[in-house]
């Protein structure tokens, strides 16, 4: 599947005529709790064939929920999006499953947030291991420097003791399968783009932050079954569209939405 997946208008275009989501709350369905995000209805005939965003809800640090930074509105504005730009049925209510539930079998994409100090279980090992291996896709985001990069390959080989996590350069197709990015983006927290704005800092954690990094992971055919998006925020850039106009112009429009439709779709045809 190629650029096709796109209906007729371009990204900018579409948003020329498109409120940002927090600003659409007349049409949001009033019985459930969205936060404003509306809400749709797939035919019938796709029941079985909808994609659903499965965030991934592991069993390390519950008690400040890591896992669930973001969440809902992040999940739901990016499955807005998703099936507001491409031609994609999309689930508008999205799914959190551990690594454990056998349902994971049932999706082909998961994500991942805040792993810089999980700590994942041998039975969360195990699992990740088989999804992986059987076809599945973990897109990994939001975790900043030096410590937490260590900590989460520490983990991650525990998984794939003998597999590397390869830079993804920007001629590599990821970065231009639907959206072409003239650079790997770095999204921030919006609370740091707009103290950093007067200074161009799109970095957290000083200068430990400073360089993005993309890197895959490779199954034994080449077929990338993981993203690892370092040094970045995708889903800040999701969840927080409609709270700064100059926020979502500069960061959500241009760089978190292509970035991670780019990820889903190369994701699901590669």
């Amino acid at each position: 599947m190629q650029k096709s997946i796109l209906l007729l208008f371009s990204f900018s275009h579409f948003l020329l005529f498109t409120l940002p989501v927090s600003a659409q709350r007349h049409l949001a369905d009033p019985t459930v709790d969205r936060n404003g995000v509306p809400t749709w209805k797939n035919p019938t005939k796709f029941k079985h064939d909808t994609f659903t965003f499965v965030r991934v809800r592991y069993d390390s640090w519950q008690r400040h929920a890591k896992w669930a930074t973001d969440y809902p509105d992040s999940d739901l504005n990016f499955s807005y999006r998703l099936q507001q730009l491409t031609s994609l049925k999309v689930d508008p209510n999205g799914k959190i499953l551990r690594l454990t539930d056998p349902e994971l079998f049932n999706h082909p994409f998961l994500y991942m947030i805040e792993p810089g100090d999980l700590i994942f279980s041998e039975d969360e090992v195990k699992a990740l291991r088989k999804y992986l291996l059987n076809g599945g896709f973990l897109m990994v985001d939001d975790f900043w420097g030096t410590n937490e990069y260590d900590n989460f390959v520490y983990e991650f080989k525990r998984v794939f003791p003998k597999r590397e996590l390869k830079e993804l350069p920007l001629e590599h197709p990821i970065f231009h399968i639907v959206f072409d990015l003239k650079k790997r983006p770095q999204v921030p927290a919006i609370q740091i783009a707009l103290e950093g704005r007067p200074y161009g800092i799109t970095w957290e954690r000083g200068e430990d932050g400073r360089e993005v990094h993309y890197q895959g992971v490779f199954d034994d055919k080449g077929r990338m079954m993981a993203i690892i998006c370092h040094n970045t925020d995708l889903g800040d850039g999701w969840e927080r569209e409609g709270e700064n106009h100059w926020y979502f112009k500069e960061f959500s429009e241009k760089y978190a939405y292509p970035m991670g439709i780019n990820i889903l779709i190369y994701a699901m045809t590669h």
